[in-house]
Parts: C-alpha cells; structure tokens; sequence
C-alpha cells in the first residue's frame, strides 16, 4: 500500500529549488594563465562573495580575484533554508555558554551586522526577498516549554525582545496540534532566498571591480618571496593576501583537517499552497519557525507561499566524506515527509514539489572561527554549522581586519581569537559523532534527559549539533 509520505512525495524533483529559478544567472569563465592581485578569494558562496564586496568598499580600485570551483551559491550558500540571523554565536544560549563577558559586545555587533547585510540588498537592488519576520520556536513537548520559558527569562535579562507564547497563542500564529507552547523574537532573524543573495552579491562583486572565475578549483597555496601562489588547474594568481572561504569542502591549510568536519542536511519544498490550505494553518506573520527538539526542524514559507521544511536528520559519513550522489537520501526525505503531515495534518493533501539535500561545516564550538597563515598573508573563516545565512558577512570582515592587520573590535573579541577543539581523527571521530546523535535522540524521546555522554560534552565544551 502506497503510503501518505510516499504519495506526497512521488513527484518531487531531486533538486534545489532555488537553484531551479529561471533567473540564474550565466557561468562566468574558468582561470587560466598568470596573473597577479592584491587579495584572491577562495570560494564563492557568501563569505567569499561578502570578503570580496567589503574589500572593493574598503578601498575602491583594489584589484580582486575570486576564484570558485563550480559556480558562486550553488553549494551552501544557494541551498539552505534562507533563515538570517542576527546571531553570530549560533544562538543566544551558545554565545551565552561560551563568551558570557562579550555577550553584549557580540549582541549588538550581530544586530549590526544583519540591519548591513539588509542595507547592502537595498543599495544593489538585490532581487531576494528580504523579509524582516522575525523567528517563532514551538514547543512541542511540556520540557521544551519549560526550557522556553527559561530561555524568555534570559533574553529579557539581556535586553532581547521577546514574548512567550501558550498554547492557544502560539496556535494563533501557527495552527500545528504538536505545538504546546512558543516564543517569538521579533528582531533576530530575516528570511531570504539565498540562491538570489549569492547572485545578488556575485553582481554586486562584478560591478564593483571584482574579476570571479567559476569551475576554476584551487589545487593549493605555496608562497614565492612576498607573495602567496594560487594555484587552479588552469594557472595561478599570484596575491599579497588571501581569504579561504572553503565552508564545508577539504580545507587547503593542512591545520584546519580535523577541525571541522561536513554534514548533510535535507530539505523539502512543497507546491504553493492554496488560500484554503494556507488559511487552515494561519501563519499570518510569516515568521521562520524552528522546533525546540534537539533533532529539529526549521521551516518557512516562500512568496508564492511554499512551505520549506527541513532540518532534523543531518548526516554524517566516515571518512567526512562529500559527494553529489550524498545530496539526495530517500530515507531521510522519507522521514521529513512523514513528520511534515503530523505538524500540519490539515495539509494531508499537499505535495512535495523539490526535495534535496547540502553539505554544511560543523565544529565543535558550533560557530565559525578564524585565523591567519603564511606570516599573516592567508586568514580563513569556517565552521557556522548552517547558521551562516548572515554571519558570513561578519566573518569577511573578520577575514579583512586580520589581513590587514589591524585591532579592531571584531579581532578583540575573545571569539575571534580563540580556537575549537578539533575533532579525532577516524575512527573515534565517526564513533562519536554516532553515539551523539543516538544520545540527542534519546533525549527528545526521555523528557530531555541528558545521558552521561551528553553530560560530559556539556563539562567538556563539546558537542554535536543538528
């Protein structure tokens, strides 16, 4: 017997939706030759697009390279659920756990950080529907209200607007029957379409001066006398300085292998919703919204009113092994499928128009952390763990300052400056990162009970997250 989930999905394409949009733009040339530039870019999803931008307003007539090993935003960047944050620790509660003394100091430079990148799409005319909605985190279980409520305490204590939300409240803005409590921050999160903010930015790149190269994979770096060899397959630039914008793809300093590792997530789109079905569940403020479990999922609706929903089973594979075929994992959608109409059973008849899946970066401190190499002449950004929707703009101006060598507040920060802990090599690195997942598991399903191995992850600083 065909079930629910598999009739829902039978005719979802195996492919990125976003990527899908007719108004993609065209390849640009693959490097080949020599040349020379003042600053080459590795990488062309938002940090790598966002470092070149900054740098070209920085100081106007810097000749800039950007060189991405297939095309700008198809990876991350033109993949993920378009949820921006304003927070640069991957949530209040991990900047909080972690930099407690330049919380607020990282607060409002996240805030600041989010009001530019909205300022930026303005001034280029950026095609991406920017919405400032806001984000709703639904309870679904009495703990997680507990934990909700605890956290709104928090947030007020911190200056954060917040309200906390029962039952009834929380079904008002959203009618799911799974919901039993939900908290609303009005100010920490815009949502975008972010196949068309890499675009966006890649324009913004070309106009102001940048030269990108696309298909053109960076093979390694060596130094010659003052400058930094890019080497690709076509050729190499030779540069004064060099920003690794790598995400999730094998890092080319050797010193960052075990200090990230990558992970897929999967995603699900839906057709448009009709005016009956999209009355049936509300969602009058068009807010993203995640669920409170540890195994999550995050959701949102489109312009023409799709609902994204993805998030809970993200995977990793031994060997932190990354290839195309890993994109598409019928199980998992499955899964998703199956979870979507117990949220909303009042859209049993919807279908599924796109299902697909991206790899992401993770570390073990949760956030993107940076450094320098080669005397200073390379810096690197990594590790968001798929909230880098807008921290990647604050993690080009990172890139920039240690470039430039310059003390700035960014560099100050105790964040910036410290490094994760790596991972083990394998493998104990796939062994635990196994162990994790069935423990976060277990702890959704036990009234959040946290066994002796999440217990000591906590002591440790350590930790995996989905």
């Amino acid at each position: 017997m065909t079930t629910r989930p598999d009739r829902a999905l039978s005719d979802a394409a195996p492919s990125c939706y976003w990527l899908g949009d007719p108004d993609r733009p065209a390849p640009l040339p693959t490097y080949g030759g020599a040349s020379e530039a003042d600053l080459v870019v590795v990488g062309g999803g938002y940090t790598g697009l966002w470092t070149a931008l900054c740098a070209l307003e920085r100081e106007p007539g810097r000749s800039v390279v950007v060189l991405e090993g297939g095309r700008c935003g198809d990876a991350a960047s033109g993949r993920n659920g378009g949820f921006a944050s304003a927070s640069l620790t991957h949530g209040f509660g991990n900047g909080q756990a972690r930099w407690p003394e330049e919380l607020a100091e990282l607060d409002r430079l996240g805030a600041a950080n989010l009001a530019a990148i909205g300022e930026t799409i303005a001034r280029h005319g950026i095609d991406c529907h920017w919405e400032r909605t806001g984000e709703l985190s639904v309870a679904t279980e009495e703990h997680q209200a507990t934990e909700l409520a605890a956290y709104a305490d928090d947030l007020a204590a911190h200056g954060h607007r917040a309200e906390l939300l029962g039952t009834a409240d929380v079904r008002a803005r959203v009618d799911s029957p799974t919901y039993v409590a939900g908290l609303f921050e009005p100010d920490s999160t815009a949502l975008v379409e972010p196949a068309r903010l890499a675009w966006g930015l890649r324009e913004a790149c070309l106009a102001a001066g940048a030269r990108i190269f696309e298909d053109s994979p960076v093979t390694g770096l060596g130094r010659e006398g003052a400058a930094v060899a890019v080497r690709t397959e076509g050729g190499v630039v030779r540069a004064r300085r060099v920003a690794l914008a790598t995400n999730a793809f094998r890092p080319l300093l050797r010193r960052l292998r075990l200090m990230t590792v990558p992970v897929y997530d999967y995603v699900l789109m839906t057709e448009p919703l009709t005016a009956a079905q999209r009355a049936s569940i509300g969602w009058q403020g068009r807010e993203g919204v995640g669920d409170s479990a540890n195994l999550f999922h995050y959701y949102r609706l489109t312009r023409d009113d799709r609902v994204l929903w993805g998030g809970y089973d993200a995977i990793y594979h031994y060997g932190s092994r990354t290839a195309p075929d890993l994109e598409q994992r019928d199980r998992t959608h499955g899964l998703l499928a199956a979870q979507f109409a117990e949220t909303f059973p009042q859209l049993a008849d919807v279908r599924f128009s796109h299902r697909w899946g991206g790899v992401i970066d993770t570390c073990t401190r949760f956030s993107a952390f940076f450094g320098t190499a080669m005397d200073g002449a390379v810096s690197y950004a990594l590790g968001y763990t798929g909230l880098g929707v807008a921290a990647t703009r604050f993690g080009a101006e990172v890139m920039l300052d240690l470039l430039a060598g310059e003390e700035t507040e960014r560099t100050a920060l105790r964040m910036v400056r410290e490094r994760p802990l790596p991972f083990p090599p394998e493998p104990a690195r796939w062994g635990g990162i196994q162990l994790t997942r069935w423990s976060l598991a277990r702890s959704d399903r036990t009234g959040g009970h946290r066994n002796l191995w999440l217990r000591g992850l906590d002591r440790a600083g350590l930790g995996f997250d989905s």
